[in-house]
């Protein structure tokens, strides 16, 4: 049997390649165990500058695999437990990471498809993408971490619009909502999202790391924490090897050259 997901590195970009495409990578119990194997070793990689999350086949994840739910019917709370647990893992891998986490995404984000890219810190659409929570529709709540991340991203009242109703939102509504970053041509996807990806990679890694955690903080934070916490990152970033390149490369006034030191 075929890895339901794949792990690779290279160049610096480590790829979460999401790998049923038969049933547009719905979740399975071992699909999530391997998830979260994934988002960990992601988060631990030392190769791995940056990291991208991407479907196989015609779709980027349609959520849970209702087909699955219906042969546990009688066992679904402690199945749904398991699982939760497992998911949560790999979601707070993905916020932990000390690097960018781009998520890749085409044909049909559903469910926890739509949780696990709003985890991500950076999302590229295919045109022609449709979004849909798809909670409601089968009776049951979000999970994933839509109820925290999606109020942040789009704001509570079109959170619970997109919760409720479960209508399918395309990618130039989810770009204009602010779902997503980035909206590209289907056949431009993969070169778009390399090339996001490799300029990540080749970014500062710790700068970002500094950034991704501030930002990820900030929402629990007041105002004279934040800028005390903002001081003593600029002052960890200052003595990394990146930020002397960068501020020699802008007096010499050429292009830096980091490391991810």
């Amino acid at each position: 049997m075929s890895d339901s997901v794949i792990y690779s590195v290279s160049d610096g970009v480590a790829t979460i390649l999401l790998n049923r495409p038969a049933v547009m990578n719905a979740l399975d119990a071992a699909m999530i165990v391997q998830l979260r194997a994934a988002c960990e070793r992601a988060e631990q990689d030392p190769a791995a500058r940056a990291v991208v999350l991407r479907g196989a086949g015609p779709a980027f994840l349609a959520g849970g695999d209702v087909s699955y739910f219906h042969a546990n019917l009688p066992r679904m709370p402690e199945l749904v437990r398991q699982g939760g647990a497992e998911l949560h893992h790999a979601i707070l891998a993905l916020r932990r990471a000390p690097k960018p986490v781009l998520a890749s995404v085409h044909g049909t984000v559903a469910g926890a498809g739509v949780s696990l890219m709003a985890a991500t810190d950076l999302a590229l659409a295919a045109e022609g993408t449709k979004f849909m929570l798809a909670y409601s529709r089968i009776g049951t709540s979000p999970d994933g971490g839509a109820t925290y991340f999606l109020p942040r991203l789009v704001g509570s009242r079109k959170a619970l619009e997109l919760m409720l109703l479960s209508d399918a939102v395309d990618a130039r509504d989810a770009l204009r909502v602010g779902l997503v970053n980035w909206v590209v041509d289907a056949e431009r996807l993969a070169a778009e999202t390399e090339a996001i990806a490799r300029r990540l990679a080749q970014g500062p890694t710790r700068a970002f790391a500094e950034t991704k955690r501030l930002v990820n903080e900030s929402q629990d934070q007041t105002l004279a924490a934040q800028l005390g916490a903002e001081v003593e990152a600029f002052a960890r970033c200052a003595a990394t090897s990146d930020f002397a390149e960068g501020v020699t490369a802008f007096v010499e006034k050429r292009k830096p050259h980091f490391n991810g030191e």
